[in-house]
């Protein structure tokens, strides 16, 4: 059965609409559903409407400051990743980003590969899948996950029983490790389930 990946969905707000078309390209190149405005107090109202896994805001804008905007965005939703677009760094404008949980900092004029890098590090942080091998990794994580708590095992208790290290288990849990068969076999096991459990209903 074919692991669907789930879209990431990123909206832009940028006051240019030059620079909102550019990145929209570029993201929907890479296989994003891109969103953009250029008017920053639309935001809440788009964030209140639709679901966003990335928000790429600009710093300085006409009607209300990128930090402004964030406080609002941080009013709405903890948890979604914001990265700050740039071209006037200051460190008081980063260490307000930052207060406010900002993920990452582009400069503008932004380098391409250096932008790709940021976001790919935003979809790693969130745990966001691009790629069915991903998703799967995340799958099995979220299983055994569930199933050591089911059966109310710490990572001490599994690592035991398993003779694979705390630190292994705990990547496998989060999707950081790629697991062997072998690992697999050992943790089924150890959770008293047959291997194919571990990989979710798929």
């Amino acid at each position: 059965m074919a692991i669907e990946v789930p879209a990431v969905r990123i909206l832009i707000v940028d006051d240019e609409p030059a620079i909102c078309e550019y990145v929209q390209t570029l993201l929907e190149k890479d296989g994003f559903e891109v969103k953009t405005l250029s008017d920053p107090t639309l935001v809440e109202g788009e964030l209140r409407q639709s679901s966003y896994h990335v928000v790429i805001l600009d710093q300085m804008m006409p009607k209300m400051d990128g930090i402004e905007v964030l406080r609002r965005i941080r009013g709405l939703d903890a948890d979604i990743a914001v990265v700050m677009f740039t071209a006037h760094p200051s460190l008081d404008t980063a260490i307000a980003s930052m207060k406010l949980d900002a993920i990452d900092y582009i400069r503008k004029p932004f380098n391409v590969d250096e932008f790709r890098d940021v976001l790919a590090r935003v979809m790693k942080k969130k745990g966001l899948a691009r790629t069915p091998e991903e998703q799967l990794h995340r799958i099995i994580g979220d299983t055994i996950r569930g199933l050591r708590k089911e059966r109310e095992l710490t990572l001490k208790q599994l690592s035991r029983r398993t003779g694979l290290s705390i630190s292994l288990l705990s990547q496998i849990e989060r999707a950081e490790s790629s697991p062997s068969i072998s690992s697999l076999y050992k943790i089924a096991l150890a959770l008293d389930s047959k291997i194919q459990d571990l990989f979710g209903d798929n």
